[in-house]
């Protein structure tokens, strides 16, 4: 078991080198000239150029990567090109937001989807399965802006029980939070519901039809105990799978999500950055993205081993 994580983890060293090779030549290549956007319109072409120098982005792209690769092995994401701060500063201020929105979709869509991907493999064929997989339609082809839209528009707007925009920390109460996250939650989670609980019915389903169930439910065992014991037990596997796949549409659905509720996280510290051609803090970004979705499949791969011991080796 031991041989099997440290592989895995030794794994992602080369999935990172590729990430963050990726993320710089992409930036590099990318149109636009943030020395132009800091110089404005009415500067010449000496003051562009005096900028660039002075931010060194009229150096060769080696020497470039090169500078940026020995900073961020030090822990240096860079300074940002407009407010002259340290990347690493900027990011965690805006951390708490983006982790509390994430965790609170995570766990909104888990305990969700879960429980109706098992009923309707339980249901199959009846309405209930057909509601669920309507849902699953609906969740996975409805645009998440189009959602936030629509969500404000009735909690906030028309029965004015919620919050349109903004965010408030945990630290300052968990009922005016739990008032703020909500509906970005609901926003986000939709897809993720929608995803999960689509493969958790195929998941059981299949398991359902195993001579094993039959057996349970022949030895007279409750329903609950032969879904959750044994179906769902045994269907755990792809199920997890699909969840760590969705972290990826959950970090690119938090950009937009933060942007619609007005969220001050790093979706919308990539927004701003993007728009102003801010270099460093889109590759710090990006970067701390990749590692976080590079380090959910790890989690999943070790999840793996205890849920089917025949992964270790």
């Amino acid at each position: 078991m031991y041989a099997y994580l440290i592989r895995r983890i030794l794994a992602t060293i080369p999935v990172m080198a590729v990430v963050a090779v990726f993320v710089f030549s992409l930036l590099f290549l990318s149109p636009g000239d943030p020395a132009a956007i800091i110089a404005g319109d009415l500067a010449t072409a000496d003051d562009i150029a005096r900028i660039r120098e002075r931010l060194g982005l009229n150096e060769p792209f080696l020497v470039q990567f090169g500078k940026w690769v020995f900073n961020l092995m030090r822990g240096d994401l860079g300074v940002s090109i407009f407010s002259n701060l340290p990347v690493s500063k900027l990011m965690l201020q805006r951390l708490e937001p983006t982790l509390m929105l994430t965790s609170t979709t995570l766990v909104i869509a888990i305990c969700a989807a879960v429980p109706m991907g098992v009923i309707a493999a339980w249901k199959a064929g009846t309405f209930i399965d057909r509601g669920v997989m309507l849902f699953a339609v609906l969740g996975f082809s409805f645009p998440s802006f189009v959602l936030g839209y629509l969500l404000i528009y009735t909690f906030s707007i028309k029965l004015e029980v919620l919050p349109v925009q903004g965010y408030t920390s945990i630290s300052k109460g968990f009922g005016p939070f739990l008032n703020n996250i909500i509906l970005p939650s609901l926003t986000l989670g939709m897809v993720q519901a929608a995803l999960v609980a689509r493969m958790t019915r195929t998941s059981v389903l299949e398991v359902l039809a195993e001579d094993y169930i039959r057996t349970a439910h022949a030895k007279g065992l409750a329903t609950h105990k032969v879904l959750i014991g044994h179906a769902l037990k045994n269907a755990a596997v792809p199920i997890v799978t699909i969840i760590g796949v969705s972290f990826a549409l959950l970090i690119g659905g938090a950009i937009i999500t933060e942007s619609v509720f007005a969220i001050p996280g790093l979706g919308r510290l990539t927004v701003d950055a993007i728009l102003r051609r801010d270099y460093p803090i889109i590759q710090g970004v990006i970067l701390v993205f990749s590692g976080a979705y590079v380090l959910v499949n790890l989690a999943v791969d070790i999840i793996y081993t205890f849920l089917d011991p025949r992964i270790r080796f």
